[in-house]
């Protein structure tokens, strides 16, 4: 379920129809954040998922994107705010998808020690999630949440920090509560 708090009016992007560049493979929130930009540019909008946003940014300064959606607790988008080619054109509160720590759901008992892989901004939620009859032996990262479910769907990894829709996509079950991240999106265009 998603939640839409509020927008700042959206800059028109140079001439051209709209495509909408983010954060994939699907199932990562970039994904829905990106959708719901789409209900708000005339017609439907491809969305175009990228392995890292740093790709979807080079879609955009090449014009084959119209607008990049990028969550602003991405611990690198300062160079998105900076470049002198793009330029902020929104920015909107949306609770991203619903989180939580997933394994397989094949997968048998958890040892007391288990892996898991995130992406790195929403690794807090670690501490917050993972159930105290498991210490951590191992936390790596993947550049999406998405990513990250698909590691545990391959057996690379116990368990995975995910969004609702990446469990679902790669038979994943939660083995944790589950809880939203109310998160600011901001929305770049070429100048």
């Amino acid at each position: 379920m998603t939640n839409e708090l509020g927008w700042i009016d959206i800059r028109p992007a140079p001439a051209g129809p709209p495509a909408i560049g983010t954060l994939g493979p699907e199932g990562t929130s970039s994904e829905q954040a990106a959708r719901l930009l789409g209900t708000r540019l005339p017609g439907e909008p491809p969305i175009v998922l990228r392995a890292t946003y740093e790709q979807a940014l080079e879609d955009l300064t090449a014009g084959t994107v119209s607008h990049v959606v990028v969550a602003n607790a991405y611990r690198d988008i300062h160079p998105f705010y900076m470049a002198d080619d793009i330029a902020l054109a929104s920015i909107f509160v949306m609770d991203t998808p619903l989180y939580g720590i997933a394994q397989r759901a094949d997968g048998g008992p958890l040892s007391d020690h288990p892996s898991v892989v995130t992406h790195p901004s929403p690794r807090p939620l670690l501490d917050q999630l993972l159930p105290r009859t498991h210490q951590l032996s191992e936390v790596s990262t993947a550049d999406s949440t998405s990513q990250a479910a698909q590691a545990v769907a391959e057996g690379r990894y116990d368990l995975a920090l995910t969004t609702e829709p990446a469990a679902t996509r790669h038979g994943l079950r939660f083995i944790s509560r589950l809880r939203p991240i109310r998160m600011v999106w901001s929305v770049f265009v070429r100048t």
